[in-house]
Protein backbone atom coordinates (compact mmCIF):
# COMPACT_ATOMS: atom_id res chain seq x y z
CA UNK A 1 0.00 0.00 0.00
CA UNK A 2 1.47 3.45 -0.67
CA UNK A 3 2.67 5.24 2.12
CA UNK A 4 0.41 8.04 3.46
CA UNK A 5 1.71 10.88 3.72
CA UNK A 6 1.06 11.08 7.74
CA UNK A 7 2.85 8.40 8.73
CA UNK A 8 5.84 9.11 5.89
CA UNK A 9 7.87 10.02 8.94
CA UNK A 10 7.74 6.62 10.42
CA UNK A 11 9.42 5.19 8.04
CA UNK A 12 13.42 5.01 7.98
CA UNK A 13 15.37 7.52 5.23
CA UNK A 14 16.62 4.21 3.62
CA UNK A 15 12.81 2.71 2.86
CA UNK A 16 13.14 3.38 -0.41
CA UNK A 17 16.52 3.37 -1.49
CA UNK A 18 17.74 0.22 0.76
CA UNK A 19 14.68 -1.99 2.43
CA UNK A 20 12.24 -2.18 -0.20
CA UNK A 21 15.09 -3.03 -2.92
CA UNK A 22 16.26 -5.66 -0.42
CA UNK A 23 12.39 -7.66 -0.02
CA UNK A 24 12.00 -7.33 -3.95
CA UNK A 25 14.87 -9.00 -4.48
CA UNK A 26 14.87 -11.39 -1.75
CA UNK A 27 11.20 -12.23 -3.20
CA UNK A 28 12.64 -12.66 -6.76
CA UNK A 29 10.70 -9.41 -7.29
CA UNK A 30 7.33 -11.83 -7.10
CA UNK A 31 4.45 -11.92 -4.27
CA UNK A 32 5.49 -13.96 -1.24
CA UNK A 33 1.74 -15.06 -0.61
CA UNK A 34 -0.05 -14.38 2.14
CA UNK A 35 -2.04 -17.23 4.88
CA UNK A 36 -5.01 -17.44 2.46
CA UNK A 37 -2.87 -17.85 -0.58
CA UNK A 38 0.31 -19.14 0.50
CA UNK A 39 1.70 -20.53 -3.58
CA UNK A 40 0.92 -16.63 -4.54
CA UNK A 41 3.88 -15.53 -7.07
CA UNK A 42 2.05 -13.03 -8.65
CA UNK A 43 5.46 -11.21 -10.70
CA UNK A 44 6.08 -7.22 -9.97
CA UNK A 45 4.27 -5.49 -13.22
CA UNK A 46 2.90 -8.10 -15.05
CA UNK A 47 -0.71 -8.97 -14.93
CA UNK A 48 -1.86 -11.43 -11.90
CA UNK A 49 -2.38 -14.84 -12.74
CA UNK A 50 -5.61 -14.91 -11.12
CA UNK A 51 -7.39 -11.87 -10.93
CA UNK A 52 -5.55 -10.12 -14.42
CA UNK A 53 -4.85 -6.88 -12.51
CA UNK A 54 -1.63 -5.62 -13.33
CA UNK A 55 0.75 -5.86 -10.07
CA UNK A 56 2.31 -3.69 -7.88
CA UNK A 57 4.24 -5.17 -5.12
CA UNK A 58 4.06 -3.59 -2.18
CA UNK A 59 5.92 -4.42 1.11
CA UNK A 60 4.06 -5.05 4.17
CA UNK A 61 4.23 -5.35 7.90
CA UNK A 62 3.70 -8.52 9.60
CA UNK A 63 3.00 -6.75 12.47
CA UNK A 64 1.36 -2.94 10.96
CA UNK A 65 4.16 -0.95 12.54
CA UNK A 66 5.94 0.97 10.27
CA UNK A 67 9.11 1.26 12.27
CA UNK A 68 9.94 -2.31 12.89
CA UNK A 69 11.92 -3.06 9.32
CA UNK A 70 13.33 -6.42 9.92
CA UNK A 71 13.18 -8.37 7.23
CA UNK A 72 11.31 -11.44 9.07
CA UNK A 73 8.57 -8.39 9.77
CA UNK A 74 8.59 -7.49 6.08
CA UNK A 75 6.85 -9.21 2.86
CA UNK A 76 6.64 -8.73 -0.74
CA UNK A 77 2.81 -8.71 -1.26
CA UNK A 78 0.32 -8.04 -4.85
CA UNK A 79 -2.31 -6.14 -3.68
CA UNK A 80 -4.87 -9.24 -2.98
CA UNK A 81 -2.44 -10.67 -0.59
CA UNK A 82 -1.70 -6.94 1.16
CA UNK A 83 -5.29 -6.38 1.51
CA UNK A 84 -6.01 -10.01 2.30
CA UNK A 85 -3.46 -10.04 5.30
CA UNK A 86 -4.56 -6.50 6.58
CA UNK A 87 -8.48 -7.28 6.22
CA UNK A 88 -8.95 -7.45 9.96
CA UNK A 89 -6.55 -4.70 10.91
CA UNK A 90 -8.23 -2.13 8.24
CA UNK A 91 -11.36 -3.38 9.59
CA UNK A 92 -10.54 -2.50 13.19
CA UNK A 93 -9.10 1.13 11.96
CA UNK A 94 -12.39 1.98 9.59
CA UNK A 95 -14.70 1.06 13.26
CA UNK A 96 -12.37 3.27 15.11
CA UNK A 97 -12.80 6.26 12.24
CA UNK A 98 -16.56 5.45 12.54
CA UNK A 99 -16.93 5.85 16.34
CA UNK A 100 -14.93 9.17 16.50
CA UNK A 101 -16.74 10.87 13.90
CA UNK A 102 -19.66 9.68 15.79
CA UNK A 103 -18.13 11.39 18.72
CA UNK A 104 -17.82 8.14 20.56
CA UNK A 105 -15.44 7.85 23.10
CA UNK A 106 -12.54 4.47 23.00
CA UNK A 107 -13.57 1.79 25.05
CA UNK A 108 -11.65 1.64 28.66
CA UNK A 109 -8.25 0.11 27.78
CA UNK A 110 -8.25 0.86 24.30
CA UNK A 111 -6.44 2.81 21.84
CA UNK A 112 -7.74 6.68 20.66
Amino acid sequence: MPIRPENRARYPANWSTEIRPRILTRAGNCCEGSSDYPDCRAANYEPHPDTGSRVVLTIGHLDHVPENCGDDNLRAWCQRCHLNYDKAHHAETRRRTRAAAAGQAPLFGEAA
